[in-house]
């Protein structure tokens, strides 16, 4: 634990002295809610589009925070041989995982305060919001895309992963019922959608911010999504290239 708290201090550190990357993480997600929110540009069957906008926001918080920022910052990290010296210590790859998870957990905190306080500006009001269970989801929706990012930053090397990442986040975010609804889509295209993580995490989220039932099949499916993938990002890690 002493190991695993250690790293963690130094992984918050890190992102600290990247203030500038901080500020986009943080304040991007908000750019995008106020001007989608403001305009027409959305099509949707909501009269009120801040209330289909805001778990999809929420979630590509998540997904670009998680999987594109950790997974290109620790692909860098392994390319300059930061990550073949904590090989050689005790860490491990598993605490060296949960680590990086948890340092992101803490940046999407301050997501979630500031996206919702903006959204109330905006006139958001959903009805009753489940509190816990939108924190649970946002764990779990962490835990998937960390592990995703980790899996491409921990096989690629530095510049491959740089695309890979942002490859996979464009495909995710364009699939993942943020600012197009799955109903939109084609019917295979559709089919296809309704199971990646982004798309289940956004779903999760709206059911979650108006307290209706969660799908159980849907909250199964993140789940093993995000055992799967930190399982795999665990696995398959390798220190150096």
């Amino acid at each position: 634990m002493k190991i695993f708290r250690s790293q963690l201090r130094q992984e918050l550190t890190v992102m600290a002295r990247n203030g500038e990357q901080l500020l986009l993480l943080v304040v991007v997600p908000v750019i995008l809610l106020i001007f989608f929110s403001q305009t027409d540009f959305l099509t949707t069957e909501s009269e009120n589009k801040i209330d289909f906008l805001m778990p999809g926001i929420l979630g590509l918080a998540v997904m670009s925070t998680a999987m594109v920022s950790l997974g290109i910052a620790t692909g860098f990290e392994r390319s300059y041989g930061v990550l073949k010296r904590l090989g050689t210590t005790p860490l491990g790859t598993r605490r060296l995982v949960l680590a990086k998870v948890a340092a992101i957990c803490v940046i999407e905190i301050a997501q979630l305060v500031l996206l919702i306080f903006v959204g109330q500006l905006l006139g958001w009001n959903p009805n009753q919001i489940n509190l816990a269970q939108v924190l649970v989801l946002l764990l779990v929706g962490t835990s998937c895309f960390a592990g995703i990012g980790l899996i491409l930053a921990g096989r690629l090397r530095a510049e491959i992963n740089l695309a890979a990442q942002n490859g996979l986040y464009l495909a995710l975010l364009l699939l993942g019922g943020i600012f197009v609804s799955n109903d939109e889509l084609p019917k295979t295209l559709g089919d296809v959608a309704q199971v990646l993580p982004s798309s289940l995490l956004s779903s999760l989220l709206r059911s979650s911010f108006n307290n209706n039932e969660l799908v159980i099949a849907d909250a199964i499916a993140l789940g093993g999504w995000a055992l799967s993938a930190c399982a795999l990002a665990v696995i398959s890690f390798k220190w150096s290239d």
